[in-house]
């Protein structure tokens, strides 16, 4: 696809059309397209010599493929694609766009041609400056002297004379630039400026992007008005004006169309007409014109909101919290210390419920214990008897005495640690959140469980992590919470042979979170019940309440965790415990 610019890539207005239809075309499109830009320097002269030179060129450049589609922006473009349609490109689709209506030569037109035409109605351009400013005595136009500039500034010659009793129009097309300016500096008062870009001054000067008009409102001691929306940039005042937006959409259909396959003669646009007059707020004060003399229906961009408009709402909230402000505060501290009250009753009874939880597995774990007591009772009374025999004797070995004492003591120790770890599970202590490794919870609840599970034949593994897993937590809950997830494990694999039954229990880093897992072998969770086995009261046991898993759940929320429950593709189920770890500055 070709675009052929007037002037170049960067001239306004034509240069706005082209970058809006690139958009649209980008947005809309369902094919890969291959845009490619040509300026027809060309315009800027009537060197017929250069222009054949240029077709030549373009010829030569798709010699071997011609374009799916030919846009031509302008009234230069258009009329250098007419003049060598034949040379060029006779089959290939032509959109003559942005483009006046005046400047299309009909009878050059072929079946594989459309336009979308725009129309400059210079009485109503001019019209809204008197408009705005009724005092204007002096309308000083700003064009430049290119072939396609001639033609304009002709027809309004032409459409202004009715005017001419009423206001003197200075056209400054046979100046350069720089004396423009010097013009524009010094205009009698009661003027106003009319913008037409120059594309070429009276000295071949270019002047494309948005510098010459900057540099002109820099200067100038009148009001600038223009035609197309796209100088509405802080600099014009605004009024009736085509829009390259609309243009640019008006060319983008026709040009979708035409890619999937319509002729372009069947396609038909209407002429392009001015919408709502657009107007820069800005301007408008600078030169204090009245909002009341604009068309009704105008359109206003870039107003500064008064502190009323910016902040009314806020000024009437903050009116009415002042009011309200004594009641609301009074209301918003009684809420608080009723939440503060049921949070610590809610954390007290789920304390409660803990401990009752806690002497319920004390019973499960009752015979574990006492055979883990009796083994070194046992052993203290055969040291104790062994010992009178030795102080029996004539001569008493004193180092067998000192051994056997030390084994007492070993064995005293031992016991005193099974009973020291079963009260430190069964008494009552409110939740307190410490500092804690969760590595040494788990340790410390692996060897309070090791009894019981050698006692009913399970293979209990650990898998600490190599690196410390810092948290803050309450260490007995936690450890509850570990003790109720393997009792229930063991029970879930009563039907399994001995060699079968295995618990492994393993933490890790994930991210930002410490992870205990607790693996069994048993028969899994089936999936429809994943969520449930943490509800109140569900159970899979004969004899179970249902409450374990749910209390379990409790204590870890209440530690900002996350506990859940999965089978594992090996067989078994694995139970997931996610607390947040509390990392140093470091990490």
């Amino acid at each position: 696809m070709i675009v052929l610019h007037s002037y170049g890539q960067n001239f306004k207005p034509w240069g706005e059309y082209a970058k809006a239809l690139r958009q649209e075309l980008e947005s809309r499109s369902k094919w890969a397209l291959d845009v490619q830009d040509f300026s027809v320097i060309t315009a800027r002269s009537e060197d017929e010599g250069a222009e054949v030179e240029f077709s030549n060129y373009l010829r030569a450049l798709f010699s071997h493929q011609a374009p799916d589609l030919i846009v031509a922006f302008g009234a230069p473009a258009g009329a250098f694609v007419q003049r060598h349609r034949a040379q060029l490109f006779p089959n290939a689709p032509v959109v003559l766009s942005a483009i006046d209506q005046r400047r299309v030569q009909e009878s050059a037109l072929t079946r594989n041609d459309t336009v979308v035409a725009v129309r400059q109605d210079v009485p109503v351009l001019f019209g809204n400056i008197l408009r705005l400013l009724p005092e204007t005595k002096t309308i000083a136009v700003v064009i430049g002297d290119s072939p396609n500039e001639r033609f304009w500034i002709a027809e309004m010659n032409r459409k202004l004379e009715p005017l001419r009793d009423r206001v003197q129009f200075v056209f400054l097309n046979n100046l350069s630039f720089e004396d423009v300016l010097k013009r524009a500096a010094s205009l009698p008062p009661h003027s106003a400026i009319w913008w037409n870009q120059p594309q070429v001054d009276a000295v071949g000067a270019v002047h494309e992007g948005e510098r010459a008009l900057k540099e002109l409102y820099a200067v100038a001691d009148a009001p600038i008005f223009s035609y197309d929306d796209s100088f509405l940039r802080g600099e014009i005042v605004g009024g009736p004006m085509t829009s390259a937006a609309d243009g640019a959409r008006a060319t983008a259909n026709v040009a979708l169309r035409i890619l999937a396959g319509e002729t372009p003669g069947d396609i038909t646009t209407p002429v392009l007409q001015y919408g709502a007059p657009k107007y820069d707020w800005r301007q408008l004060q600078r030169w204090g014109i009245s909002e009341a003399l604009l068309p009704p229906g105008s359109q206003i961009y870039f107003r500064e909101p008064t502190i009323w408009e910016k902040y009314g709402w806020q000024i009437a909230l903050a009116s009415l919290i002042i009011l309200v402000q004594s009641a609301l505060i009074g209301r918003l501290l009684y809420v608080q210390r009723r939440r503060q009250y049921a949070e610590s009753q809610a954390r007290k009874r789920t304390a409660d419920l803990a401990r009752a939880n806690r002497f319920s597995m004390a019973g499960e774990l009752t015979a574990s214990i006492a055979h883990e007591i009796n083994q070194p009772l046992a052993a203290m009374l055969t040291n104790t008897e062994t010992l009178e025999l030795v102080l029996r004797s004539s001569v008493p070995d004193i180092d067998e005495a000192r051994e056997i004492v030390a084994d007492i003591r070993r064995d005293n120790e031992r016991a005193s640690e099974v009973i020291r770890r079963l009260r430190s599970l069964l008494k009552k202590t409110p939740f307190e959140l410490k500092s804690i490794d969760l590595n040494d919870v788990v340790r410390e609840a692996t060897e309070f469980l090791s009894a019981l599970t050698a006692a009913r034949g399970v293979t209990l593994t650990s898998l600490i992590a190599p690196i410390a897993l810092p948290i803050k937590g309450d260490k007995t809950q936690l450890q509850q919470v570990i003790v109720n997830l393997v009792t229930n494990a063991m029970d879930g694999m009563l039907d399994l042979p001995t060699g079968k039954r295995r618990i492994t229990i393993s933490t890790q880093r994930a991210d930002d979170l410490g992870e205990i897992s607790v693996a069994d072998a048993g028969p899994g969770i089936p999936p429809e019940k994943a969520k449930d086995v943490f509800e109140p009261f569900f159970t899979t046991k004969p004899q179970g309440m249902g409450m374990g898993l749910s209390i379990a759940r409790t204590i870890i929320e209440a530690h900002q965790g996350q506990v859940f429950a999965e089978s594992q593709t090996i067989g078994g189920a694995v139970f997931r415990i996610r607390l947040p770890l509390v990392l140093g500055n470091g990490e």
